[in-house]
């Protein structure tokens, strides 16, 4: 499982514990992780631009950062979450917007996911969704919640799996 490197706090949802990292400084939400991989920092970025193109249908337009001397890369996506209105039928709830920054160094890479926001016209930030003393709390903010975790766990792990030395194939010799 993925290990958040910032300090957050567990938010009671769906009678389970959640974790949703916020950041101590900015009180903004914030995934992180530091993950040890072998491989220098040309390498690592190499593995990670291969990931992009597997991972995104437009790798090109996702990104707006592509730093092979630093080792960093920054992009901008969204993904959509749903809701099950009084008769059980799946309804989009909106659409979250989220800035990702992945740093390479040699042998590790850190990737963050933070600055998420329900998409609107007035785009609105999720650590809303963190208030259930809000007068407009709405119990749907928990499972919400849930799904942005459940997106950046997958998103992390597949990138982790993509991040992987290649294996070197051994010629069979006879």
């Amino acid at each position: 499982m993925l290990l958040f490197a910032f300090v957050g706090f567990h938010v009671n949802a769906q009678e389970h514990d959640l974790f949703i990292p916020v950041d101590s400084v900015t009180q903004l939400i914030k995934f992180q992780n530091v993950v040890e991989e072998p491989g220098d920092q040309y390498d690592l970025f190499k593995r990670c631009i291969y990931w992009l193109n597997d991972y995104y249908k437009d790798p090109v337009r996702v990104t707006s950062v592509r730093d092979r001397a630093t080792g960093k890369i920054i992009g901008h996506h969204r993904f959509r979450i749903y809701f099950y209105d009084k008769d059980s039928i799946k309804k989009v709830g909106g659409q979250i917007n989220y800035t990702f920054t992945i740093e390479m160094k040699d042998d590790r890479y850190r990737y963050t996911i933070d600055e998420l926001v329900l998409k609107s016209q007035t785009n609105i930030p999720v650590e809303k969704w963190l208030d259930k003393n809000d007068p407009a709390y709405d119990p749907r903010w928990d499972a919400y919640l849930k799904q942005i975790a459940d997106y950046v766990n997958n998103w992390g792990e597949f990138l982790e799996e993509k991040m992987k030395p290649e294996r070197q194939k051994v010629e069979d010799t006879w």
